[in-house]
């Protein structure tokens, strides 16, 4: 690299990867990105008015008001995902690549909303292809839009020298260096962040429920269909690490207070969700000190506390230095296998979850997929693998089968 290109710093504070023109291919999406954002508006629109008209009209009564508003809350979803798909294709028609990566990140959140909003309201079914479609295009486009990750790659094909060689030595691949945050909250330091916290708190919850609980009684507490992972612990880091990422190095009680309102926070939504879409309780602090509905207390919002300050000032700098055992040229490969894997195991437990509902519910398997889950993820299977998760459909609030389909 010639002195002339690397004292050519662009003066408007963006990277030489900014400038760089996207390729023809994604331009020619960006005009789908456009079109496909313009075309559903329409549709949008009508539907957000005829779900204001039955509003008005009476049409919900208070039995189905937190339906309605999930229903609403939908609506706005899909007409923000269609106004950020038009923002997305102009920008990457006009080639500003952070600024359509920041707006792949958000449409990314809006997908992951879309996706619990239809759960709730109808199960697992097949207007989830169409998110999951979104996200797998976004993620995909993610890596390669976005500068820093652009800045990356070319890392790791043309400086493999010392300085790289003693950062893998040291555990400091991945921190953030321009001294803002801990690390760099790249999609590969969020996933590794997540599987090990996944693992990490299993083993504390099952420990905890083993000696404080029920002393000498083991119960699986996993949370996912296959594996030793407990999501919950596992997205609870992350949005820790997000939250608190710039604040690694503030008072312990800063870190604390912020740690215990995220973590009861996450706990009341995660058992929210879970009831209303699948009738589900895995647990109930009805009674305990300064319980929320059940879902959140004051001592487990404590633990979620204590648990931000371990792991801001003591084991993330641990997790940094395992995951970096991974070797250099395979971290990429390693991580797209293993998150490849994630996926489907979340996707199988969504699914095994939605057909033990529906189970439960009285109706028999009459699809393929129900088929399948019926005959190698029976109820007794549910129960053992989900030993702390009882289902009762009658707390569920789906929006109700159309009578043709109710009587089929």
């Amino acid at each position: 690299m010639s002195d002339q290109s690397v004292d050519a710093a662009p003066l408007d504070g963006e990277a030489p990867i900014d400038k760089q023109k996207l390729p023809l291919p994604l331009k020619l999406f960006g005009v789908l990105c456009l079109l496909g954002g313009l075309a559903p508006l329409p549709m949008v629109g009508i539907t957000a008015y005829v779900v204001v008209v039955m509003f008005r009209e009476g049409a919900f009564n208070d039995e189905t008001m937190t339906t309605t508003i999930i229903m609403f809350v939908m609506v706005g979803v899909l007409l923000l995902l269609a106004v950020l798909f038009i923002m997305f294709g102009v920008r990457l028609l006009r080639n500003k690549r952070r600024h359509a990566a920041q707006t792949a990140e958000v449409l990314i959140a809006l997908a992951v909303a879309g996706i619990l909003c239809d759960v709730m309201l109808f199960g697992i079914n097949v207007t989830l292809v169409f998110f999951a479609v979104i996200m797998v295009l976004l993620i995909a486009l993610l890596s390669y839009i976005d500068p820093s990750l652009s800045e990356e790659r070319e890392l790791q094909r043309l400086l493999r020298d010392m300085e790289t060689r003693e950062q893998v030595e040291d555990g400091t691949l991945g921190r953030d260096e321009t001294g803002k945050g801990y690390i760099t909250l790249d999609f590969f330091n969020v996933f590794w962040i997540f599987v090990v916290c996944c693992v990490l708190g299993l083993v504390i919850e099952t420990v905890y429920h083993f000696v404080v609980v029920e002393p000498g009684h083991y119960q699986d507490r996993a949370g996912m269909l296959f594996g030793p992972f407990s999501p919950i612990y596992g997205f609870g880091a992350v949005l820790m690490t997000m939250a608190l990422n710039r604040f690694h190095d503030k008072s312990v009680v800063l870190i604390f207070l912020v740690s215990a309102v995220i973590g009861g926070a996450f706990e009341y939504l995660v058992s929210w969700f879970m009831e209303f879409a699948f009738g589900a309780v895995a647990w109930d602090y009805t009674g305990t000190f300064l319980s929320i509905d059940g879902r959140t207390n004051g001592m487990f919002m404590a633990m979620w506390g204590f648990l931000g300050v371990v792991w801001i000032k003591l084991l993330l700098p641990w997790m940094l230095k395992l995951v970096n055992l991974i070797p250099w040229k395979l971290r990429y490969t390693v991580t797209t296998v293993c998150a490849v894997l994630m996926i489907i195991d979340g996707v199988m437990t969504l699914q095994s979850l939605d057909c033990w509902y529906e189970r439960l519910s009285g109706n028999e398997a009459d699809t393929p997929v129900e088929e399948f889950y019926a005959t190698y993820f029976d109820n007794e299977y549910m129960t053992d693998r989900f030993q702390s998760m009882t289902i009762n459909p009658d707390n569920a609030t789906r929006a109700p089968k159309p009578p043709e389909i109710a009587a089929a």
